[in-house]
């Protein structure tokens, strides 16, 4: 099942980074900026999630921000990776635009 929110899109493709699933991130990714391929950095480890804000996003919106803070450990040690990403409808369901650091 589709993901009804933005939001609910940033939670899942936050998931697929913590258990390692570049096909799911490629196939939510929209057409037009999506990489042909994606390769994850198996030395981090994802820790955490932390939704700051969400603008729009909704079930009847074709748009949202989502502004998130995600925990990782790398070597042992800890760091952030902060964004603010933009999500878009294509055929009814989201996917994930683009997104600029913010931390």
């Amino acid at each position: 099942m589709p993901a009804p929110t933005a939001e609910a899109l940033m939670r899942s493709r936050y998931s697929a980074f913590v258990v390692g699933d570049p096909g799911y991130l490629v196939a939510t990714w929209h057409p037009d900026t999506r990489p042909p391929s994606l390769e994850l950095d198996e030395d981090i480890r994802w820790t955490g999630l932390d939704i700051l804000d969400v603008q729009g996003g909704g079930l009847l919106a074709a748009e949202g921000v989502v502004e998130f803070r995600a925990s990782h450990r790398r070597d042992g040690r800890p760091g952030i990776q902060q964004e603010r990403s933009r999500f878009t409808k294509v055929g009814g369901r989201w996917h994930y635009l683009d997104g600029v650091a913010t931390g």
